[in-house]
């Protein structure tokens, strides 16, 4: 997270939207004499947003494809049919897997009080959906206590209601152990021996271990687990079957890694390819 922009700075950095409901900008919503903006836009795979922070928190939904979201806390996936909570001025970046649709909710730091202060992935309902898009059509001066103004207000009465889910990558603040975990994800299907990684940072097993703990308030193999499934749904994302994607990801068989999917997401790999909930 080297270098950090304003969301000015986006605006001149010449991306365009490719469709939306109403055509406004980021700065519009940024703007908006209202405590509550939507915004929609979709973007092409492979795109990227340098890290970047806004001045209002934003709730980040995908109608398609996945958005990985890059701070210095972690990494959060967020596929299709989820969102993403970032409070504040939090300093992110996000990369975008298959053509994605996304519609971002601004909500001013004073909207309500009670409102997450660290950034986390959402299940969103059918209704919660609804309420997304409908809010991108919602004119910035709404009527307040009128109509829209209810919308506004309900979405955050389902993100608060909403579940939360393990989507995120924790990353921990010790350079060693920082060092080790970014290895693995840039090599996520290769052989893991605690031990050798232990040797390879010049601390014993059980002090790498309590390291984890301690760092990421997770086991080791709760971490790689976790790393090596969410780095799979960009790759399915972007077309990759799920025998590949296992294979990729150090899983021994296309079944093990089914298994694992459901347990986390609650679906198959190929529900969730065909776009059922």
């Amino acid at each position: 997270m080297r270098e950090i922009f304003d969301s000015g700075d986006l605006l001149r950095n010449s991306y365009t939207f490719r469709t939306m409901e109403i055509f406004r900008t980021i700065e519009d919503c940024q703007q908006s004499p209202r405590e509550i903006a939507a915004l929609a836009s979709d973007y092409l795979h492979g795109y990227y947003f340098p890290p970047h922070r806004h001045l209002r928190a934003q709730l980040i939904h995908a109608l398609s494809g996945v958005m990985t979201v890059i701070s210095e806390h972690g990494s959060w996936v967020v596929p299709a049919g989820r969102a993403v909570w970032m409070p504040t001025g939090s300093d992110h970046a996000v990369r975008f897997f298959g053509d994605v649709s996304m519609r971002t909710v601004f909500v001013a730091p004073d909207a309500r009080p009670g409102l997450p202060d660290a950034c986390e992935v959402i299940e969103v309902s059918p209704f919660l959906r609804e309420a997304i898009v409908a809010a991108t059509r919602v004119p910035l001066d709404y009527e307040l206590g009128g109509r829209d103004h209810r919308v506004m207000e309900l979405i955050l009465d389902e993100l608060e209601a909403a579940p939360r889910l393990q989507l995120h990558v924790p990353m921990p603040r010790d350079p060693r152990l920082m060092c080790l975990c970014e290895q693995l994800i840039a090599s996520p299907s290769g052989p893991v021996i605690l031990a050798d990684l232990a040797a390879g940072i010049n601390v014993s097993e059980r002090t790498l271990a309590r390291m984890f703990h301690r760092e990421l308030g997770m086991s080791f193999g709760q971490w790689l687990r976790r790393m090596r499934l969410l780095l799979s749904l960009p790759c399915l994302a972007a077309g990759a079957s799920v025998l590949q994607v296992a294979m990729e990801h150090g899983y021994d068989s296309p079944s093990a890694f089914t298994a694992m999917f459901r347990r986390t997401l609650g679906i198959a790999p190929t529900a969730y390819l065909s776009g059922r909930k």
